[in-house]
């Protein structure tokens, strides 16, 4: 990365990671979003992306292009919800992240190709994602990655 001509101090900016983080969640659980809320989640989780960037490891940057994904396939936009699945399978993959979070990046994958009705990579990867969660260890992860499979 170029160098960068202003920086914030490293737990200030990983606190802010995460609490952007955390508020693309809360907002991504309301039902009743208006644009601005749209507006705010896309790019807050865009901003806890960057910070993580700066400051995270490799699980913490592919799970923001996890988050990202997951935030343009909820606004219905395929292309940027597909290019932020692919970058989080790339970093899952690059940096040799557990099981969960590989299959996270082929749920991602999967619900972006659903959007764009790319059915049989829909297929390929919902079936990568389902094997990824029924090798995984730890019950919340299980749960959780196969709730968001069911969800496709």
């Amino acid at each position: 990365m170029p160098a960068r001509t202003f920086q914030l101090d490293a737990k200030v900016e990983r606190r802010l990671a995460a609490r952007l983080f955390n508020r693309v969640w809360e907002l991504l659980e309301h039902t009743d979003r208006n644009v601005t809320d749209d507006d705010e989640m896309l790019h807050a989780a865009h901003a806890s992306r960057h910070h993580w960037g700066q400051v995270g490891e490799p699980v913490h940057w592919a799970r923001g292009e996890w988050q990202c994904s997951r935030v343009y396939a909820t606004l219905g936009r395929a292309e940027p919800a597909l290019h932020h699945g692919r970058r989080c399978l790339e970093l899952s993959e690059e940096h040799d992240l557990s099981g969960f979070d590989i299959g996270c990046a082929h749920e991602a994958i999967a619900r972006a190709a659903k959007l764009a009705g790319l059915d049989d990579y829909v297929a390929k990867h919902a079936a990568l994602a389902l094997a990824a969660a029924e090798q995984l260890t730890d019950p919340e992860e299980r749960q959780v990655l196969l709730g968001d499979i069911a969800s496709l």
